[in-house]
């Protein structure tokens, strides 16, 4: 059984794509907890654009040492046209998409932006069928898309409406970073058909956390390190949360259809809410009846997407 056949399955991809997600989940308390570490306030962008640039950088390193290691060859683009996919590629996987998120996260609570952060399954369904038209919106995907939909609206609803339960610069950029992360993975998709996807991977996190090191560097950002080795770790096991899982999840969707892997993104929110109640302390907020439903919303959506239908044979005129 070739490897292509063997990523198609539901008893190997499913259990990856949940690793991936796991690890995508353990990253919300660990971003706050690595803030507290090295002392970047809530309102330093630039900070922690500089320190997501730091975490990449060190992630795009990884994933091309092993990726080289285990092919036997150094991975890097061979001509312009491999330049041109991992710079337009890092510009949504990496450069908007954490960018956005960094700034979501500490304007945000780490139980709501796991949530809030799993609009990209939706973004990613509408994004292939509509913008790309690599696959076909059914009515079957849109039930699912609407339903997660819901559960998004709800977790940001409070006794007064939406008043005070959302601003740009929290839920806003979250929801723009989950929209960067769509369009990065219909990107890796169509980029894997022509280049190595771990090559893909790697250079674009050595290229867009290069980016972000300059940037935040340039625009006043510093970063204060008083964590001793914890801080080293969380910084480490960011770097291989990303490298690990992306490089992971751009080899599955290169063998497996947008929506079909797509939808199983809607576990981030439930890891990470598991996850934050655990190091972040925010066991109350993660079990208020208003998040536990839209978590529902939320697996009712994955449930509605990857249902079988029964299969009715078309009637042949004789």
């Amino acid at each position: 059984m070739n490897i292509k056949l063997k990523l198609t399955k539901s008893y190997v991809f499913i259990p990856l794509a949940l690793l991936c997600c796991f690890l995508w989940g353990s990253a919300f308390p660990c971003v706050k907890i690595g803030y507290g570490l090295f002392n970047i306030e809530a309102a330093d962008s630039c900070s922690q654009i500089l320190f997501a640039g730091i975490r990449f950088f060190l992630a795009g390193i990884m994933v091309v040492i092993a990726g080289s290691v285990m092919q036997q060859r150094v991975l890097y683009p061979k001509n312009r046209a491999e330049t041109g996919r991992i710079i337009l590629l890092s510009l949504f996987q990496t450069v908007l998409q954490y960018t956005l998120f960094y700034i979501g996260l500490a304007h945000t609570s780490g139980v709501k932006s796991s949530v809030l952060i799993a609009v990209n399954v939706f973004f990613s369904i509408l994004i292939s069928t509509l913008v790309f038209k690599i696959e076909k919106l059914t009515v079957q995907k849109l039930i699912g898309a609407v339903t997660g939909f819901i559960g998004i609206v709800v977790i940001n609803l409070n006794s007064g409406g939406f008043g005070g339960g959302f601003s740009f610069n929290g839920e806003g950029a979250l929801l723009l970073s989950a929209l960067a992360y769509s369009v990065s993975g219909v990107l890796i998709k169509r980029f894997s058909e022509q280049s190595d996807t771990v090559m893909l991977s790697g250079w674009q996190f050595i290229f867009g956390g290069a980016v972000m090191i300059l940037f935040g560097f340039a625009a006043g950002g510093r970063i204060i390190y008083t964590g001793g080795i914890r801080g080293v770790l969380i910084i480490l096991y960011l770097a291989f949360v990303s490298a690990a899982a992306y490089t992971v999840w751009g080899i599955l969707l290169k063998y497996n259809s947008v929506s079909r892997l797509s939808v199983i993104g809607l576990t981030n929110p439930v890891f990470g809410v598991l996850l934050s109640a655990l190091l972040l302390g925010e066991a109350a907020e993660a079990f208020r009846f208003k998040n536990l439903c839209a978590l529902i919303l939320v697996c009712l959506g994955i449930a509605a997407v990857n249902a079988k239908l029964p299969y009715k044979k078309r009637k042949v005129d004789k």
